[in-house]
């Protein structure tokens, strides 16, 4: 592995830093609905659904999102993890615990919470680190007092159950369920290379097809 330079370490720390810090906004411009603030955090292209791009596509869609399923949202991030593919590019897998005030059919209003992690894709693009892409892989959604026991843990008002495909990028998952370990020593398998942790654990799998609600 070729040693980075001194001002190439310093880059490196500078991105991780900004990227993080792009998390965190991504959460604020969310709660306080400073859509603005949100679609600047992703590339002027931005692809929004199947057909649409660019950032006032995107405050659109989040306007109309916003106003008519919730009436306020907390986010919460965790555990992030990032990894370069090049200076300009990475990806990243963020935790988010998240509190949904949500009007239902009736119009009561339910407390929605719920567990969910992003596979994220970075840009640097002209010196700015951007969004080129966020995934939401959900675990699951349920009024703050209905546990989500059982499968299809996604449980919002007036809608039917589902699943939210939190596992489904990591193959470890359902091999750990499938294969449980004898009684001798298990062989472990070797580190993952550098840059390569994500990478390693999501092994081939494909982008699941996420549920919106």
């Amino acid at each position: 592995m070729t040693e980075k330079t001194l001002e190439q370490r310093i880059d490196r720390l500078e991105s991780l830093d900004e990227i993080r810090q792009m998390a965190a906004k991504y959460s604020l411009a969310l709660d306080m609905r400073d859509l603005d603030a949100m679609a600047n955090l992703f590339p002027a292209d931005v692809k929004v659904g199947k057909t649409q791009s660019g950032r006032a596509e995107l405050k659109k869609w989040l306007d109309e999102t916003m106003r008519s399923q919730f009436t306020g949202t907390s986010h919460h991030i965790g555990n992030h993890i990032i990894e370069f593919t090049s200076p300009d590019e990475a990806i990243g897998v963020v935790y988010s615990k998240n509190e949904h005030e949500t009007p239902t059919a009736s119009g009561d209003i339910e407390w929605v919470i719920m567990q969910m992690i992003y596979w994220d894709n970075y840009q640097r693009i002209d010196g700015r680190w951007y969004f080129k892409r966020r995934l939401p892989c959900y675990w699951y959604a349920t009024d703050l007092n209905k546990p989500p026991v059982g499968d299809n843990k996604m449980r919002w008002p007036d809608r039917d159950h589902y699943a939210g495909a939190y596992h489904e990028l990591w193959p470890s998952w359902q091999k750990f369920w499938a294969s449980p370990l004898a009684d001798e020593l298990p062989v472990v398998a070797p580190p993952a290379p550098a840059e390569q942790f994500l990478l390693t654990m999501r092994g081939k799998t494909t982008a699941p097809k996420i549920k919106t609600r």
